[in-house]
């Protein structure tokens, strides 16, 4: 199980996502808008309006860090998140 966020400097939700992915040791890449992506290639990957961080689980959008916790509790891949 692999997971690539695309993050954003200063945004909590972004610093949550990733402490929760790194607690569990799950192998994950992070991208930061304006040095691996630019807001138009965050945009046309994932739709105009769509929010950070955005995660992707191999080659699955889980979606936000809302989705993403959500997600992960209700398939039991990592617990007390």
């Amino acid at each position: 199980m692999r997971f690539t966020v695309y993050s954003k400097p200063g945004c909590p939700y972004c610093e949550k996502c990733i402490a929760i992915l790194e607690h569990h040791d799950f192998e994950m890449t992070v991208y930061t808008i304006d040095v691996d992506f630019n807001k138009e290639q965050f945009y046309q990957e994932f739709g105009e309006g769509s929010t950070f961080p955005q995660i992707v689980m191999d080659d699955q959008r889980l979606g936000g860090c809302s989705d993403t916790i959500k997600y992960l509790q209700e398939n039991n891949i990592c617990c007390n998140v």
